[in-house]
């Protein structure tokens, strides 16, 4: 009886781009733009008849084809080898079922598994390669690993992309509508009318060919559906495309305009975590993807706006957020630092972390050019630059090869932009003022704000400083249009009686309570600050990852199988690892037994085998060594102005009173402690008392990549015994 097969059969749009195809390109595309090298053309036009011409060549030469087929697993590592293996094993097989001889069931199975050795051999190479391609790209890795182990999180089929458009936008709205009913009578008393900036940028100055050459060469080839032609591809023909190119950027600069097509924005849902369930909407955060060449043009833009704000002095000293040399770490940092300081002077302390809802989402687009007209000294031709920037943005929502319609985007920066975070970070700028008032501690990183203040038994006039701090942040986030969420916790040093009842503040009749522990900026603080609580956290998160791992490790080769277990494994071990430093070594004993366990997966090593040779041979520095290279390796960078001031000014050389041989040896200044759980692990004092420990090659080395390279070896050293 034979029963008729339903095939689900969908239809694959695909193109065919070859060398050959990009030698015909390459060759026509010259006559095709050569009407663009008209200067009196305007920005939208040159930008409109680049894409059109770009477009329509690719279209001629590699045109989108369709085909109708079921949709089946991709098997990229199935070449003309292994299908000539499997055709001549079947027809083995075929044999042997016919004349049922020993001599062709032999020949069958040989052939069988000379087929399954080669096919394994053909995907191990495949996967090899793709590690060792994107070996500094984790989302890639990430991907490869949950595609091997068939982990991929699956989107639900029942939402369309007018759906995810609704919700987003209705998201926004709701929170500014909530925002505008809590909003005093004036919107504007907290701005300022005078510049904060000594200097004014009124004009940004054309791009040359070289640097927007480089500046494209550095650039990740990321391919939106809005551009012309894929980003790989024009990174090829840019010599071919540089002129035209350039007169878009620069004629964008010389008139203050941004082109309409640079201006619109894709939006793809993903899952926040991938265990969320998919038919909740609010499980979903929308993903911006922007045309390649807007972005090139916004880093030309980013570029001189960060040099006017660096040779102002207009960044705020504890603003740690996408600067360079900034990072969490450096500001995780610096705020142990100090509550480990109070902690030592016996002390508690309260960290109150403020969080913003959808901040870059809500973002006044009024608000934000007057802070760069007149806290940063923004003028002429490049305020309007941004006014063009800003207004008449539109978006749409892809999903499930499908787009919602087009909205317009009212508020907001684009989070998938270069210039998205820059200009949070200018929104921000007047906060740090207000803070300061009140003589708080603060550090922010874009849009988390952290709060810490020492508490004194019997004195209750910190907290009532810290809660009028948090209600004028609360007016002026409001005026601001940004919504504020807090947390709360008290960080006590050991044994200590006072403050023993929950702690709580009263802003505006609502109560922040005090919480058992508190993530801050991908840390879970406790109130020992032992991170405990996040060590447990990370030590679950790394063995899930090195189980899968596990699964997948016959594929890969043991060169590409290291580079998934430091990208996904050794990575976790080690963010923000500075932090751990100092701590007994009961404390991170479970981070260490993953790390053995990684190298035994790796090395194929018994559990029984003693796991210290094995560390050897793979050069992999234990847990509290990584930690304690972190702390050497911000020290060295703070000494040579590598680091943030704010870590730099935590360092002090060491001077003798008299002439001594000590004057050349690089030596710090180490602080006295009350106690080393508590001093002992502040930056101030770790960072000195191990530098003062170290041979004077090191401290003098050249480069941050000599250092390293002479500090590894030290500690190698040092850990093994070994020279």
């Amino acid at each position: 009886m034979h029963r008729q097969i339903a095939l689900n059969l969908t239809l694959i749009f695909f193109r065919v781009i070859n060398n050959h195809v990009k030698s015909l390109l390459a060759d026509h595309l010259p006559d095709k733009l050569e009407s663009l090298s008209n200067t009196s053309m305007s920005v939208n036009n040159l930008t409109d008849g680049l894409n059109s011409a770009l477009s329509e060549s690719l279209d001629f030469f590699a045109p989108l084809r369709t085909s109708r087929g079921t949709r089946t697993k991709s098997v990229p590592w199935f070449s003309d080898l292994t299908r000539s293996l499997k055709r001549a094993c079947r027809k083995l097989e075929d044999r042997w079922r016919t004349c049922k001889s020993e001599s062709s069931r032999l020949a069958w199975t040989l052939s069988f598994k000379h087929y399954k050795h080669a096919l394994s051999a053909a995907r191990s190479s495949y996967f090899s390669n793709l590690i060792n391609t994107n070996k500094n790209n984790h989302r890639v890795l990430f991907n490869t690993v949950a595609r091997l182990t068939h982990s991929s999180p699956v989107l639900s089929s029942s939402f369309t992309a007018n759906d995810f458009l609704e919700f987003f936008t209705d998201k926004i709205s709701q929170i500014r509508n909530s925002i505008i009913s809590q909003q005093p009578s004036s919107t504007m008393s907290s701005q300022c009318s005078v510049s904060w900036s000594t200097s004014s940028l009124s004009q940004f100055k054309p791009i040359s060919a070289e640097a927007l050459a480089s500046m494209v060469a550095a650039s990740k080839p990321t391919t939106c559906s809005l551009d012309p032609i894929p980003s790989d591809l024009l990174k090829e023909l840019f010599p071919i495309l540089s002129a035209p190119i350039r007169a878009i950027f620069n004629t964008s600069l010389s008139e203050g305009c941004v082109p309409l097509t640079y201006k619109s924005a894709i939006i793809k849902p993903l899952l926040k975590k991938p265990n969320s369930d998919p038919l909740v909407l609010a499980n979903y955060r929308p993903v911006s993807t922007l045309p390649f060449l807007s972005k090139i043009l916004e880093r030309i833009v980013a570029d001189q706006l960060t040099l006017h704000l660096s040779a102002n002095n207009l960044f705020d000293n504890f603003q740690s957020g996408f600067r360079s040399c900034h990072s969490t770490e450096t500001a995780l940092t610096r705020v142990v630092n100090d509550l480990l300081v109070t902690a030592d002077s016996g002390s508690a302390s309260l960290l109150l972390i403020l969080d913003l809802s959808s901040a870059f989402d809500t973002l006044d687009h009024c608000v934000l050019l007057h802070q760069l007209e007149h806290y940063v000294g923004i003028h002429g031709l490049a305020l309007s630059w941004f006014q063009s920037y800003l207004s008449s943005r539109t978006q749409c929502v892809s999903f499930n090869n499908s787009l919602s319609e087009c909205s317009t985007v009212t508020t907001g920066v684009p989070q998938g932009s270069v210039l998205g975070p820059l200009l949070f970070c200018i929104y921000m700028l007047p906060l740090g003022m207000i803070i300061a008032e009140y003589g708080i501690k603060f550090h922010f990183y874009a849009d988390d704000t952290q709060l810490y203040i020492p508490l004194q038994p019997n004195d209750p006039s910190h907290i009532q400083n810290l809660e009028s701090c948090v209600r004028r942040i609360k007016t002026w986030m409001s005026q601001n249009f940004l919504m504020l969420n807090t947390d709360l916790l008290v960080i006590k040093p050991n044994n200590y009686k006072y403050f023993s009842e929950s702690l709580c503040l009263n802003i505006d009749g609502c109560s922040i309570s005090e919480s058992t522990h508190i993530r801050n900026l991908g840390i879970t603080f406790d109130p020992t600050l032992t991170f405990r609580t996040h060590i447990k956290e990370t030590t679950r998160s790394a063995f899930f990852h090195l189980r899968n791992i596990a699964k997948i490790l016959p594929a890969p080769s043991r060169r590409s199988a290291e580079v998934v277990l430091h990208a996904l494994v050794s990575s976790r071990l080690d963010y923000c690892n500075v932090l751990f430093s100092g701590l007994p070594i009961c404390s991170t004993r479970s981070l260490q037994l993953v790390q053995n366990s990684a190298a035994r997966l790796l090395t194929k090593t018994s559990r029984y085998c003693h796991i210290t040779p094995v560390l050897a041979s793979l050069h992999w520095l234990p847990i509290q060594a990584r930690a304690d290279f972190k702390v050497l390796l911000l020290t060295y960078k703070a000494l040579n102005g590598l680091a943030p001031s704010y870590l730099t000014e935590l360092l002090f050389p060491y001077i003798p009173p008299r002439p001594l041989r000590s004057l050349s040896s690089n030596l710090l200044v180490i602080p006295p402690i009350n106690k080393k759980s508590a001093g002992g692990r502040a930056f101030s004092y770790r960072a000195p008392f191990l530098w003062n420990g170290l041979p004077l090659c090191i401290k003098e080395a050249s480069s941050t990549a000599i250092f390293k390279s002479r500090l590894k070896t030290y500690l190698f050293t040092q850990y093994f015994g070994l020279n």
